[in-house]
């Protein structure tokens, strides 16, 4: 009898004596773990957490261990201000962990901004080798940003000047403006990430890709009120698959050629996506007057439920400002859409709308099945377009 108690008692004490050792472990000087609450962190959801955040950020980064870690614990809630955490690190494999909850502070007049700007809120920079996961909340509290002067409100996280990235896990609501930017940033991966917010909510951009290239987004989950995923000047190389989006405007190429800007941007593919009553679908937007290219784009094995423009390519994009035809336009060619099938809840299913004097070529619409959500039948519209159909072909387009 006491030799059972004996290794009952071994039984049950081992598993505790081990994760009281890790413990230990991992709160030694010599650890790779580096936990906010031990840099003065309460997450009580209330307390200014931005200093705590600043120094378990630089001991993270100027650690000599191979892979240190920047943790955010679970069950506790860090209001943050904004803040920019920046490299080069010593580590080129750097890991901050999110499990807990992220708040931004609930008005705008409260935030301190950095440099009196808030056009950031999380911002991390020059950082090579940088892993972001946990199945935490960054909470942007956006609903009192929502009608501010669209140039005050600030970009809930941003990734810039980096490499090497992937982002994962993650849950964001909410953002002031952008959710998710990578700027000037090569060969990012973006997995399993959920964003939300509310349809009305103005600019509040899903994942955001500026100038950035070798970029994988996958798995992820998008409502917002605007574009879930937009990508935009001096972007290539994106792969983009088994996407959710809803409410929002689509995933859209543009847009570019702005007040003349040159833009451009090339090979891009988007698959396996699944649009529900959202604004767009497969968009490309271009302004008038702009120079540039969109080129080598493919958007396939894609279902739309009631979208109102499922497949959309527009040469005059205009958003709140007076307009009007140029000789000049960012150049659309060598464009696929392909195995996409669904309903749309607007006039038209297919519109590629391009300019007279900068036609779209090299246009392929290939098994396309779009049927009216409605009793009106779905109709396409084209104008100054090249291209082939292939295949199924409804509504009825003609190249």
């Amino acid at each position: 009898m006491m030799k059972m108690s004996i290794s009952i008692f071994v039984a049950l004490l081992l598993p505790s004596l081990i994760f009281h050792h890790l413990i230990l472990q991992c709160s030694s000087p010599d650890s790779s773990v580096f936990s906010v609450v031990d840099y003065g962190a309460l997450g009580d959801g209330s307390t200014d957490a931005t200093n705590a955040f600043i120094k378990t950020w630089e001991a993270t980064c100027n650690s000599s261990s191979s892979s240190p870690t920047m943790y955010v614990p679970t069950g506790n809630t860090f209001l943050l201000h904004p803040i920019k955490l920046e490299g080069p690190c010593i580590s080129s494999g750097i890991t901050i962990e999110i499990n807990g909850n992220i708040v931004a502070p609930r008005k705008p007049s409260r935030w301190r901004c950095l440099d009196n700007r808030c056009d950031k809120w999380i911002h991390l920079k020059h950082v090579n080798g940088l892993t972001v996961r946990g199945n935490g909340t960054i909470n942007g509290r956006g609903h009192k940003w929502w009608n501010v002067n669209d140039r005050l409100r600030p970009t809930a996280f941003k990734i810039s000047h980096s490499k090497n990235i992937s982002l994962t896990g993650l849950n964001l609501k909410d953002s002031p403006r952008v959710h998710v930017h990578f700027e000037k940033s090569k060969s990012a991966t973006v997995t399993n990430i959920t964003i939300d917010a509310p349809g009305e909510s103005p600019n509040t951009d899903g994942i955001h890709v500026s100038g950035s290239r070798d970029v994988f987004i996958d798995h992820c989950r998008i409502g917002t009120g605007d574009d879930c995923i937009s990508i935009v000047d001096g972007c290539s190389h994106l792969n983009i698959s088994n996407i959710i989006c809803g409410p929002g405007h689509g995933i859209s190429i543009g847009s570019l050629g702005k007040h003349g800007c040159n833009d451009n941007v090339e090979h891009i593919v988007v698959s396996d996506v699944l649009f529900i009553n959202s604004t767009n679908g497969a968009r490309i937007k271009t302004w008038q007057g702009g120079k540039g290219h969109a080129r080598n784009i493919i958007f396939q094995r894609i279902w739309t439920q009631n979208s109102y423009n499922p497949i959309i390519v527009d040469q005059f994009y205009c958003d709140n400002e007076q307009c009007t035809e140029h000789d000049s336009a960012v150049e659309v060619s060598n464009i696929t859409f392909r195995h996409i099938h669904g309903t749309s809840q607007g006039e038209f299913a297919v519109k590629l709308d391009c300019s007279a004097s900068v036609p779209c070529t090299d246009i392929v619409l290939e098994d396309i099945d779009i049927r009216s959500g409605y009793k009106d039948q779905a109709r396409a519209y084209t104008s100054n377009v090249q291209g082939i159909v292939m295949g199924r072909n409804i509504p009825q387009t003609h190249l």
